[in-house]
């Protein structure tokens, strides 16, 4: 990666969207990316397995406009992480990310995600491994620590693994993750956040960039945190209110240009259904990412509704974003009248 890239993607670490499953795929990319020139993407966690002994082209092809993007990895084998990495090097990805944060039981049965912060010295080798065949930043997202651990000393070790395996940055959501006993989901909320304890990291580890996730729901959230972190990522909020990120380019990386507007997205997402449809995919499948879009506007729910249920049904095309968009115009311009 030459010094211009290598620049860009430390600059989109500022403010980045988090690696959601199901959530973030190519797709709901375009549509962040039409709302956030700056911001860094990541694309939902694919299995080194699934690239390695499956369809690489299918799980990472991306469409060039979504730069900067993050390639966010599943593994715990160094040598077929590496192999995933070869592989997605000639896709173009920004960075390459390794998942050590996520509690599902589908992932703790494979041995990777948080159940691999207990195991610090094969999560360095994972990196070592993944370096040696790509000049992209290699990353690593993970969580502060894991059932009974002590977040002071098992981070800390944690951390200064990574450092040693030369890792170039890192993501931490600011929770435990309870591998016995809560859920996924409930480990999204249950356990309380520590936002401080990242602080210390971050001083600690200064200057390897460290970004905090977790629990942040507004702009004004992730600019206070920006007085003790090199950046900040943001997930479910941003995914289910969209618009949020509209802000994002002159709020947190000092743009001038003008905020697009809820018509400009629109339009650009029926230009780019028609283009996807073209090649099969359905309207729905590129629909379901833009529910949130009219947020708080008088007629979001006909909006809603249009997107997500005539989306569906046999013969839909582009036009039913046309439709959506009118639900919320005829309130707005009744209203000016």
């Amino acid at each position: 990666m030459d010094t211009a890239q290598t620049a860009i993607v430390n600059r989109a670490r500022r403010f980045s969207v988090a690696p959601m499953m199901d959530w973030t795929d190519r797709h709901c990319r375009f549509l962040h990316r039409l709302l956030t020139r700056e911001a860094l993407l990541f694309t939902e966690m694919v299995t080194s397995a699934a690239i390695v002994h499956g369809d690489a082209q299918r799980h990472l092809r991306f469409d060039a406009f979504e730069q900067p993007v993050a390639l966010q990895l599943g593994g715990s084998d160094p040598a077929e992480l590496a192999n995933a990495t070869r592989l997605a090097e000639a896709f173009g990805y920004a960075e390459i990310n390794l998942n050590v944060g996520c509690p599902s039981d589908r992932v703790q049965s494979g041995r990777f995600g948080a159940c691999l912060m207990a195991e610090p010295d094969l999560v360095a080798d994972c990196v070592r491994a993944m370096r040696e065949v790509t000049d992209r930043p290699v990353t690593v997202k993970c969580r502060i620590g894991i059932d009974d651990q002590d977040t002071e000393e098992s981070l800390d070790r944690f951390a200064d693994a990574m450092v040693a395996s030369g890792v170039d940055a890192l993501y931490v959501h600011a929770r435990k993750a309870w591998l016995k006993g809560l859920s996924p989901k409930e480990n999204r909320t249950i356990p309380p956040l520590d936002y401080e304890r990242v602080h210390r990291l971050r001083a600690r580890l200064a200057p390897l960039p460290v970004m905090i996730n977790g629990g942040l729901e507004t702009l004004e959230a992730a600019e206070a945190e920006l007085a003790h972190m090199d950046g900040v990522m943001l997930g479910r909020a941003a995914y289910h209110s969209p618009m949020l990120l509209a802000e994002v380019d002159r709020r947190f990386f000092g743009a001038t240009t003008d905020i697009p507007t809820l018509e400009a997205i629109m339009q650009a997402m029926a230009g780019y259904a028609d283009r996807e449809a073209a090649g099969g995919t359905r309207i729905n499948n590129i629909a379901r990412h833009m529910l949130g879009l009219a947020n708080g506007l008088p007629g979001a729910r006909q909006f809603r509704q249009i997107l997500s249920v005539d989306a569906c049904r046999p013969g839909a095309d582009s036009s039913i974003m046309f439709r959506a968009l009118d639900a919320v115009t005829r309130p707005r311009l009744a209203e000016a009248s």
